[in-house]
């Protein structure tokens, strides 16, 4: 292969045929504009009020490390006062994947509804994935000199509708908030793409389950006349998008921060016994993976774990500050209760 082999390697998923990607089907909702874009925003799932109580608790989570971050006052919005995280925003370590808030925003009847309705199904598993906390003028990270880092998180050996992305925002999220951008109609090309570039070599990437695109495919790309959209959204939208579709984050360019909880899920059916053994064990241990809600792409916690100082950083403990306390739904979504049908 043209590639170094990355740590995680993850098997094969099936195939999805819940969406018809033909065009001879019409939805009337969020399903058509995923079929003909690759993403999409569905409004509403959670209330704004509800949002605003998550908001408030991604802060007092930010307060409760004791570092001097205060809510209320910008000069503290830097790295000696708060968790590390870097400047593309993601949070996957210090417990944030298993905190109550994070668990909160997972267990929201709107948020599965959306995917129950994609998958026609409420046999479902969620993804133990990262928060972002994108906090609008750091002092000491300079996100005018942020890289575009298009990737595409599916393996491009398999091609095919495989995974449905997301996450649930939490803020107004506009033009100048940071937030997710997208190549509009790049999952129909993905294919045709991977084929034209198999022999270029790939850049590093931890997982099996990325593909990082270099400028010689972002041209091809460009040639093919498709436009990079950035996905604007309210409080309590939930953004969903094709695994297939290239994409990015951009980090706040004005004054509002950037709360989002990353939110992806997939039929039970499409995970192995093993699968949910690994899962369980995930869960009971408190950490993380990736936005496959199979688990198969646990952290590899050598390279995401923050460091404070050039050592690991003594707050960092793997373990959330606040445990969550499922309901029975939100339980059946670990896919614990599932094992023994297998």
């Amino acid at each position: 292969m043209p590639h170094a082999i990355p740590p995680n390697v993850s098997h094969d998923t099936p195939e999805l045929d819940c969406l018809d990607f033909s065009g001879e089907t019409t939805y009337g909702d969020f399903r058509d504009d995923i079929v003909r874009d690759g993403y999409a925003v569905v409004k509403n799932v959670i209330s704004p009020e509800r949002a605003a109580h998550y908001v408030d608790d991604i802060h007092t989570w930010l307060e409760s490390f004791g570092l001097g971050y205060d809510r209320n006052d910008p000069s503290t919005i830097r790295d000696e006062c708060l968790p590390i995280i870097i400047a593309k925003g993601l949070v996957q370590a210090y417990g944030a994947p298993h905190e109550s808030f994070t668990w909160g925003v997972r267990s929201e009847p709107g948020v599965i509804g959306a995917f129950e309705k994609i998958f026609n199904t409420d046999d479902l598993l969620v993804s133990f994935d990262a928060v972002n906390v994108s906090l609008a003028g750091r002092l000491d990270k300079k996100y005018e000199e942020f890289k575009p880092w298009a990737h595409q998180d599916q393996d491009p050996e398999r091609p095919g509708f495989r995974c449905i992305q997301g996450f649930v925002n939490l803020l107004p999220n506009g033009d100048n908030d940071g937030g997710l951008m997208v190549l509009k109609g790049g999952h129909l090309v993905s294919e045709e793409y991977h084929k034209a570039f198999s022999e270029e070599e790939r850049e590093f990437r931890w997982t099996n389950e990325m593909y990082l695109f270099k400028d010689t495919g972002m041209k091809w790309l460009a040639d093919k006349g498709l436009e990079w959209v950035k996905v604007n959204a309210g409080p309590g939208d939930l953004v969903l998008w094709d695994s297939r579709a290239p994409h990015y984050n951009v980090p706040p360019a004005g004054n509002t921060n950037r709360f989002v909880v990353y939110t992806s899920f997939a039929p039970v059916s499409t995970a192995t016994k093993e699968d949910l053994q690994q899962k369980k064990w995930l869960f009971e241990k408190s950490k993380g993976h990736s936005h496959w809600a199979q688990g198969f792409q646990p952290f590899v916690e050598a390279f995401v774990g923050p460091k404070r100082n050039g050592v690991p950083d003594p707050h960092n403990t793997w373990k959330p500050r606040k445990p969550p306390v499922l309901s029975e739904r939100a339980y059946r979504l670990t896919g614990i209760p599932y094992i023994d049908s297998l």
